[in-house]
């Protein structure tokens, strides 16, 4: 079922962020853009890879007004203790969310009822708190932080100039393409 377009849906979540545990709702998601980072579990083997990746991206994103929110079905707790024990987790300075729950999880569509685990799920909002890219994997496949960024950078660029499109590939300073009927059947 796609998200696209879709509103951020209520929730309220405990998160560890820099040394605390802060409450979330989808108030703090708005008036930003946001990419919300979906995995199975704390203490796992493809996640750490994936959270490192992010945290080395992050001041990036920082920089494009953009703030990284990972989410898993562990408790607060748990990501306190995971972050630090891990020497790769412990470089993330975003908010690691709980959602012990799963209300998270079943509102992006990406909990796994039977496990109790949430898939590998993406999603960027823009600042309405609208899905504007959705992904999800298979488990066993890990994602890449600078393909995530390149997307956040399209995502950004479509927001702020209507009537524009970028194709596969793109990268900021790269030409861009105008939907028409002059270019049917031309690229």
């Amino acid at each position: 079922m796609s998200l696209l377009r879709a509103e951020l849906l209520p929730f309220k979540a405990t998160a560890y962020h820099n040394g605390q545990f802060v409450d979330l709702t989808e108030a703090d998601l708005k008036g930003k853009w946001s990419v919300v980072f979906f995995y199975p579990a704390d203490f796992t083997f493809v996640c750490p890879t994936e959270l490192e990746d992010l945290a080395e991206q992050y001041e990036t994103f920082k920089s494009m007004g953009v703030e990284v929110y990972a989410v898993s079905t562990d408790t607060h707790f748990t990501h306190m203790a995971w972050h630090d024990s891990s020497p790769a987790v412990g470089k993330v300075q975003f908010p690691m969310v709980g959602d012990p729950t799963g209300e998270l999880c079943r509102n992006f569509g990406v909990l796994i009822e039977a496990a109790g685990l949430a898939e590998r799920g993406t999603f960027v909002l823009n600042p309405e708190g609208r899905v504007v890219v959705q992904e999800v994997h298979d488990g066993g496949i890990g994602r890449d932080a600078k393909e995530l960024l390149r997307k956040v950078e399209a995502a950004q660029y479509v927001a702020k100039n209507p009537g524009e499109v970028c194709p596969a590939k793109w990268r900021p300073g790269a030409a861009t393409l105008k939907p028409s009927a002059e270019l049917v059947g031309k690229i």
